[in-house]
């Protein structure tokens, strides 16, 4: 066990604890702007299309990258203060250059109006844009300095973890000891390892992209092809919100064993359901191309599979292990182990949606309504955000305060009953065919449509208040816990 300094302990935890007070800050504002949508489109307020379409543009990017960034500072922090020393200037190099590009996707959203949506997909952009043409280039350029920090950020750690492990191969392959036994590595590393390394051509296919965005931005002429554009963007954000989920569950690993007491191992059925998972993350991506005609049946065929055994490896083997650590473990139900418990829950819920997205003839009569965002929504928000905050309860914590806490659950039952509220609007949108990434209803040409729509549009702000509260009671307990701890 790698136990660092007093000192470089301390500078570890200050830098993690401005990557979670900069999420604490951003994740609500990032939530305010989805609930103007859903005003916008319950028609409570007067909401210009320009404005719906780049602030869906800046939530969708905004909060896919807040995720992943704050998930990759919570693995940065487990390693470097768990298993081997980082460059400390390094981690504020990446953070303050994440802050950089995340300021610049907000202006190029909120002042300049870019609202091609998350997707971008080629050659929406530059097809007759209804926003200014600088907003273009500032959000490319962005989102190109974004994927470069995270890449920096990831091939630098898996470097670390190699020189640690002294060779590629003994991340996955125990090293033996003095003794001539095999010592297993801790699941953090194996996971971090397995993430990262389905992570890297994910990445370098994402900034590829955006540089082909921004020769097209200065060179109009230029045509690409955008079946080939569409395979690269829908590569790129699946690796990022299934690595994100990897990432998520590689503390769940290391922290839920602290409060039952009992050892995690990476034994022999963790390392071949990642194994398993590593392969099908690189071709699972096809579930989202079902609607491309253009392509060969044995092609859907290969996606649908993909896709179908992806979920499971990972899900089984991490759903058993939650339930074998908290057997008879006579835990302390502190807010802790309730995020980690009720956020593996909702990454259960999320992946048996996914199973369902993944069927062709489901896919094709919900792929373009409502149902979409409720599936990722669910294992987002009532998964990663739930293990995200159990982290940083973790982090603000002292020993002592990590079980009792009357504010922190009472805003988390709030901000879970909230969560699932607004999800189930989303759900229900989808059951009435609600088309997605609509602004308002009142040109669909059906009345029961648009009125259900409005509708379930109305219930969902109410259930977005919910998650507002909820956060506001558990900001008071984090803000509170940190000020007291030493």
């Amino acid at each position: 066990m790698f136990t660092p300094e007093p000192d470089t302990l301390k500078k570890e935890r200050r830098l993690a604890i401005t990557w979670g007070i900069s999420f604490l800050i951003l994740f609500p504002c990032l939530i305010l702007l989805g609930l103007l949508m859903r005003l916008g489109q319950g028609e409570m307020m007067k909401l210009l299309l320009a404005n719906f379409y780049a602030f869906m543009t800046l939530h969708g990017l905004g909060m896919a990258g807040l995720l992943f960034s704050i998930s990759f500072a919570a693995i940065w922090y487990l390693i470097s203060t768990r298993y081997t020393r980082l460059n400390l200037r390094l981690g504020y190099f990446i953070f303050f250059t994440i802050i950089l590009g995340f300021a610049g996707l907000t202006i190029g959203t909120l002042m300049g109006k870019f609202g091609a949506g998350w997707y971008m997909l080629y050659p929406l952009p530059f097809k007759d844009p209804t926003w200014f043409t600088w907003s273009i280039k500032t959000s490319i350029i962005s989102l190109i300095v974004l994927g470069i920090a995270w890449l920096t950020g990831i091939l630098y750690l898996l470097y670390a973890l190699i020189k640690k492990q002294n060779g590629f191969i003994n991340l996955w392959r125990a090293p033996l000891n003095e003794k001539g036994e095999r010592n297993d590595i801790p699941p953090i590393v194996f996971i971090t390892s397995i993430s990262f390394i389905a992570a890297i051509p994910g990445f370098i296919v994402g900034i590829i992209i955006m540089c082909i965005y921004l020769i097209q931005s200065f060179e109009h002429v230029l045509s690409f092809n955008a079946v080939l554009l569409n395979n690269m963007t829908f590569f790129f954000g699946h690796t990022l919100s299934t690595v994100t989920l990897y990432c998520s569950m590689g503390w769940l690993y290391t922290l839920l064993p602290e409060f039952t007491a009992r050892s995690w191992e990476t034994n022999k059925a963790l390392r071949y359901s990642w194994y398993v998972s590593l392969f099908l993350l690189l071709f699972s991506y096809g579930q989202h191309l079902f609607m491309n005609f253009v392509y060969p049946l044995s092609a859907h065929h290969a996606g649908l599979w993909a896709a179908y055994l992806s979920t499971v490896p990972v899900t089984v083997i991490t759903i058993y292990g939650v339930y074998t650590q908290l057997y008879h473990s006579k835990i302390k139900w502190g807010i802790i182990p309730l995020l980690f418990l009720l956020g593996t829950a909702g990454l259960a819920i999320g992946g048996f949606v996914a199973l369902l997205n993944s069927y062709e003839a489901f896919n094709k009569i919900l792929h373009n309504t409502l149902w979409v965002p409720a599936h990722f929504h669910t294992y987002t928000l009532m998964g990663i955000v739930l293990f995200v905050l159990g982290f940083l309860f973790y982090l603000f914590s002292s020993k002592n305060q990590q079980h009792t806490d009357k504010l922190a659950k009472t805003g988390f039952w709030i901000f879970l009953a909230g969560g699932y509220g607004f999800i189930l609007m989303f759900y229900l949108g989808g059951f009435n065919s609600i088309p997605r990434s609509y602004a308002r209803y009142t040109g669909t040409g059906f009345k029961t449509l648009h009125d259900t729509a409005v509708t379930l549009s109305k219930v969902s702000v109410g259930f977005i208040v919910l998650i507002l509260v909820g956060l506001v009671f558990m900001y008071f307990s984090l803000f509170s816990r940190l000020l007291k701890k030493k």
